[in-house]
């Protein structure tokens, strides 16, 4: 339901079945109207833009007791082989913080998303690539039961009560997720600072192209984007966030 893509096929396939020419000319006027609309690149950028977190809220020359990295960047096989997914970025960024000092321990959190079916849990597969990335095992803090991201901050938050950790933290996950999941780990007590990710559009110069022709990879991209936004609202309405 939050895909512009099936909306415009399913308007195209109901108008097919309408006899009345009225409606059937609605119908077409709306198919047109969200087409040019959510393939249009530059209104797709210029609100993903504005919806992501953009900059980094460190504090100069400040060290931070840990950093948070939120799963949802592994992929795996039918044979549980680990890939990397287009959130890779959150395992490159954490890493550069940690070796550059700015955090002294990570903390990953992620389990398993699927609904159906099974598959490793995450944050065990990312604590061995960090081992492999020459981590200290001693500065990493593994939560791997987490299905979302209401689940990643309560579970996190019990697991580094438990441990008396509750300095202010860094918050690592992907530009256009990073809203959500800080307000939902504020919500869950967290003191933290946004570190965004995997920039899915940074500010640039616009060519005439980007004003008037369609491109598919918008159709694409507002499907997250519309998704994201619902799952705010959801959670705020809830309480979650």
């Amino acid at each position: 339901m939050v895909v512009p893509f099936n909306w415009v096929v399913i308007l195209f396939i109901t108008s097919l079945f309408i006899k009345n020419k009225g409606l059937k000319k609605k119908l077409l006027v709306s198919i047109i109207t969200i087409t040019v609309i959510f393939s249009n690149p530059y209104i797709f950028y210029k609100i993903l833009h504005a919806w992501q977190i953009n900059t980094s809220e460190l504090l100069p020359n400040k060290t931070y007791q840990a950093g948070i990295i939120l799963g949802g960047l592994s992929s795996f096989d039918r044979e549980g082989n680990n890939y990397f997914n287009e959130a890779s970025d959150r395992f490159i960024q954490t890493l550069k913080l940690y070796n550059q000092g700015i955090i002294k321990k990570i903390v990953v959190t992620g389990g398993s998303g699927l609904l159906v079916g099974s598959e490793p849990q995450e944050g065990s597969v990312l604590k061995e690539e960090f081992l492999k990335n020459k981590v200290n095992p001693a500065d990493l803090i593994i939560e791997s039961k987490s299905k979302n991201t209401y689940e990643n901050a309560i579970f996190t938050k019990k697991l580094l009560d438990s441990l008396h950790i509750s300095d202010t933290m860094v918050l690592i996950s992907s530009a256009s997720h990073l809203r959500r999941s800080k307000m939902v780990f504020k919500n869950a007590g967290f003191k933290v600072v946004a570190y965004p990710s995997d920039f899915e559009f940074v500010d640039q110069f616009y060519t005439p192209l980007h004003y008037v022709w369609p491109n598919l990879t918008a159709f694409h991209g507002w499907t997250k984007l519309i998704k994201e936004i619902i799952g705010t609202v959801v959670y705020s309405i809830t309480g979650k966030a």
